[in-house]
């Protein structure tokens, strides 16, 4: 089997219409398609929903389902709101400020540019309370090679010990490869 792509990763939303409005209007998402049923096609189950579908780019679809008979959707109150995102790229630091400019200007609260080294990245939450992050690559040459040799080191390391290994700490400490292990 060869997996080419991911077809379209799918959440829940509290309103379909007030979530195509933010992912088209602030995020510039073409909005593709919506089905909507009131019974569930794998299930069979008598649950009318709404599943809209939006172009995030190369390929790549972002869908959510509304679903009005179930309870109040939440989250994972186990899990620090930091963890769980969906991550999209931008083309540059330019477009990543602009971006953030315009979600504030329309009343979202931005967290960022935060420095990864091999990318910035702003977060913010979506209407349905799902954090997004805007990533610009800014990795210089040999960074992301480096990042993949040392990756099933630090792997081992972590399944061991449960502390981070300092195979890249150079990603974080605004330092560069040159001080990586070899």
């Amino acid at each position: 089997m060869t997996i080419k792509r991911i077809h379209h990763v799918a959440y829940r939303c509290k309103d379909a219409k007030e979530t195509v409005t933010f992912y088209r209007d602030l995020l510039g998402m073409d909005f593709q398609l919506a089905i909507a049923e009131n019974e569930v096609p794998s299930t069979k189950e008598p649950d009318p929903y709404m599943h809209v579908f939006l172009d995030a780019g190369m390929g790549n679809v972002l869908a959510f389902f509304e679903i009005p008979n179930s309870p109040e959707m939440g989250r994972d109150t186990n899990t620090p709101a930091w963890v769980q995102h969906i991550a999209f790229e931008v083309d540059s630091m330019d477009e990543l400020l602009a971006a953030k400019e315009k979600l504030e200007s329309n009343g979202v609260s931005v967290l960022g540019p935060t420095d990864h080294t091999i990318f910035k990245s702003i977060y913010f939450f979506d209407p349905n309370g799902h954090r997004i992050e805007l990533a610009a690559n800014t990795a210089k040459p040999g960074m992301l090679e480096e990042l993949k040799r040392v990756a099933p080191d630090m792997l081992e390391e972590w399944s061991k010990t449960k502390q981070a290994p300092k195979h890249a700490d150079w990603l974080h400490s605004g330092g560069d490869i040159s001080g990586a292990k070899s």
